[in-house]
């Protein structure tokens, strides 16, 4: 049935739908991918990257309040065809519990977060039907999905909750553990791009690098890891294809819009030298402390960063980041990033690893006759190790590494095998069963 625009208010209901188009699912070739936006407004040509990946199937549209804002836009004034376009409100966790809202989110081939208040989003939606849906999306449909503002803010394994109320920079480098530095971490959306990376939007106004670097500090501190961050200026969007390239779009040089990639630096030791409770941050090491690649957004979108290895980039300068008891320094121009995620850069060789992506179990075709077990390990995109062993698999004339997965987080991982020439690694894609 078309309809320009059909509302779904009912009493008994605790949702609210928007549908703009043909109310009925329909299946295409949707692509994967992520879109993360700085709020304050949407780019037109972001958006319309976004839409393209639906190959004109139904758009799904998330908030909390407000009404169908979005429907006009992506279903006319983009001109980019789809199928539907259905805002749901989803203000309560009733709402996030009903099976039409965790339905139309599943049949989605493209999702859409809105701006908003990320508390609410996280409180009543994480551990609901809603964040299932979501990560269904994400990691096994394998769709674009996105969010402006707020709803950026949810979209990465780690992501500042705002369940005490906002922060701002200097709040969180005085007091990186006050009750207003809400983190969560691997427990809410689940993308395969996003692993240890925290968002911040609204990057330019106002500053978000203090709270961002803040950010980065306590997940460094307690989990142990080089906690990695993407900001991003208003206006300005960054959209991460199926293989990784995350493309900046925005309206530079008329405007200063950009995204920011940063990362704790891989040189030991990585951790801030203070990130505790009634202290402010230090976090210098060797004015060091944390590689940032910033890249300007344009309307074609040319200018790149690889997060395959976090180091890779096109049209962006590298800057140091560091804090000095609270205070933020920038230091232009500094050397790039060389940690290649902690992965060895050992020689490559003739080898076919399959299938990728995989949830179970991986086998990679060596061209050398094995006489003894291959040691290999797994890790994660930031270099620990989560899984190693040795395998010896003979097939035919030729040598089938079997390796048996156990159960990992989905997300982007590099499995690395000792070779007669050295080690050799290659990206590796996890998703569930």
């Amino acid at each position: 049935m078309l309809s320009s625009v059909l509302v779904y208010a009912a009493m008994a209901q605790p949702y609210i739908s928007y549908l703009k188009g043909d109310s009925s699912d329909v299946a295409t070739q949707a692509l994967p991918g992520l879109v993360l936006a700085g709020g304050a407004g949407d780019n037109n040509d972001a958006m319309k990257w976004m839409l393209q990946r639906a190959d004109s199937g139904d758009v799904v549209v998330l908030r909390v309040s407000d009404s169908d804002g979005y429907n006009n836009y992506f279903y006319t004034s983009l001109k980019v065809p789809v199928n539907s376009v259905e805002t749901l409100v989803i203000p309560s966790a009733d709402a996030a519990a009903h099976p039409y809202v965790e339905q139309r989110i599943r049949q989605a081939e493209v999702l859409f977060i809105a701006g908003g208040d990320q508390a609410e989003y996280v409180t009543y939606w994480k551990d609901s039907p809603v964040e299932a849906a979501i990560n269904y999306l994400m990691q096994e449909k394998k769709v674009t999905v996105g969010g402006t503002s707020a709803g950026c803010a949810i979209l990465g394994h780690a992501y500042f909750s705002a369940l005490n109320g906002t922060v701002g920079s200097q709040q969180a480098l005085n007091s990186p553990y006050s009750g207003l530095m809400t983190i969560g971490y691997n427990d809410f959306l689940l993308h395969p791009w996003m692993q240890h990376v925290i968002t911040d939007t609204h990057y330019d106004n106002p500053d978000r690098r203090g709270r961002h670097i803040a950010f980065l500090a306590r997940l460094t501190t307690d989990y142990g890891f080089r906690a990695c961050g993407i900001g991003i200026d208003e206006y300005t969007a960054v959209c991460i294809d199926e293989s990784g390239i995350a493309r900046v779009f925005g309206e530079y040089p008329t405007y200063d819009d950009y995204a920011y990639f940063l990362q704790a630096n891989c040189f030991e030791p990585f951790e801030p030298e203070t990130c505790q409770a009634g202290q402010k941050i230090t976090w210098i090491r060797n004015q060091q402390a944390v590689k940032v690649y910033r890249v300007p957004g344009n309307k074609s979108g040319q200018y790149y960063f690889d997060l395959n290895d976090w180091e890779s980039g096109s049209g962006g300068k590298w800057q140091d980041w560091y804090v000095d008891h609270g205070q933020l320094f920038v230091i232009e121009n500094a050397n790039p990033a060389d940690c290649y995620v902690g992965i060895n850069k050992g020689p490559a060789t003739d080898q076919s690893l399959f299938p990728n992506p995989a949830s179970d179990y991986v086998r990679i075709r060596l061209p050398w006759q094995m006489v003894e077990p291959v040691a290999f390990c797994l890790m994660d995109a930031f270099g620990k190790v989560v899984f190693e062993g040795s395998s010896l698999t003979q097939s035919g004339n030729r040598e089938i590494l079997h390796i048996s997965l156990p159960s990992l987080v989905p997300a982007c991982y590099f499995l690395q095998i000792a070779t007669p020439a050295g080690w050799m690694s290659q990206r590796l894609l996890i998703v569930h069963p």
